[in-house]
């Protein structure tokens, strides 16, 4: 079966193409992206503005042509947090269908930690025991953990690297004050989730997913996407320790020019790997292993699982 998995995140609207059948890996076949900023496009009365919408139109048909030609039996649509947490959410969606035809389906943020957990659940296989995992998106943070498919506890969180950067990082690069200020008030938000985190038990592995933990590995010695997904990535405190100082202090534009850093996600760069320090910290974890599957591949999975029970 070929499938299209259009994910409409607060950064990208990103097509994934994957052969895939019930018991086997999805394979990438290809990937399209546009890069749109959605969670920039909120008004303030909190509604995904009249240009975001139109951005949105034109990536979706474009994204459709590109499934068409691929040959996709299904495309398979679902939209985060930034249009998630739009005031006029039902409205966009409604816009989007009528001028694309594509249904986008608004997933939680906490079916967003679930799926996420399935696939890291799927990746790590039955040996990896209690798993912890952790995802970082533009909007959001997930968290899940359990030892099952299905996790024990799963959860959301508006502490995204994009919005944290938009709503308390105002200078490029930011101040010693915005850090210090971040800092702070992520331990404080942190305690709660945490705490009720831990009351799960102890994880046997610690893992993380999504593009801003892969960067912050690779800015910390893990080896470069080129080399596949089956070499083991590793994130650690100590790392983040050291990278944090060094690009705290540079510019958006400068952090995209280093290699393993996306040009559509380097602006965010610096928020994300406060959250990741703060979650690092507050959980007592000093080493997260990185994952290459996340949402999109936990989208494809359960979507496999229904067909082999016939939903």
């Amino acid at each position: 079966m070929r499938l299209g998995v259009l994910d409409v995140g607060s950064n990208t609207v990103h097509l994934q193409v994957v052969d895939a059948h019930r018991g086997a890996h999805p394979t990438p076949m290809s990937s399209t992206k546009s890069t749109l900023r959605l969670i920039e496009q909120i008004d303030a009365e909190g509604r995904l503005t009249r240009d975001g919408v139109d951005r949105l139109i034109t990536a979706v048909a474009q994204a459709v042509k590109v499934a068409e030609a691929s040959e996709c039996e299904e495309v398979m649509a679902f939209a985060t947090s930034a249009v998630r947490d739009a005031s006029n959410c039902v409205k966009v969606l409604a816009t989007v269908q009528a001028e694309t035809g594509i249904a986008l389906q608004v997933l939680s943020g906490t079916d967003e930690a679930r799926l996420t957990f399935l696939a890291v659940r799927r990746w790590c296989g039955w040996s990896a025991g209690r798993i912890l995992g952790l995802d970082i998106g533009g909007g959001s943070l997930e968290l899940a953990v359990g030892i099952d498919e299905e996790p024990d506890l799963a959860l959301s969180l508006p502490l995204g690297a994009g919005r944290l950067t938009l709503d308390r990082l105002t200078q490029d690069p930011p101040t010693r004050d915005e850090l210090a200020k971040l800092r702070e008030w992520l331990a404080a938000e942190l305690q709660v989730p945490v705490r009720e985190l831990v009351a799960q038990g102890r994880p046997d592995r610690v893992v993380a997913t999504s593009k801003t933990f892969r960067s912050l590995a690779r800015l910390t010695g893990a080896a470069p996407s080129g080399a596949g997904p089956l070499v083991r990535r590793t994130l650690t405190a100590e790392g983040l320790h050291q990278l944090i100082p060094l690009i705290s202090r540079m510019t958006g534009p400068d952090l995209a020019e280093i290699d393993g850093v996306s040009r559509s996600r380097s602006y965010q760069l610096v928020a994300g790997a406060l959250v990741a320090e703060a979650t690092m910290r507050t959980l007592g974890v000093d080493e997260l292993e990185i994952c290459p599957w996340a949402l999109r591949e936990g989208m494809v999975l359960r979507r496999l699982d229904l067909t082999e029970a016939g939903q």
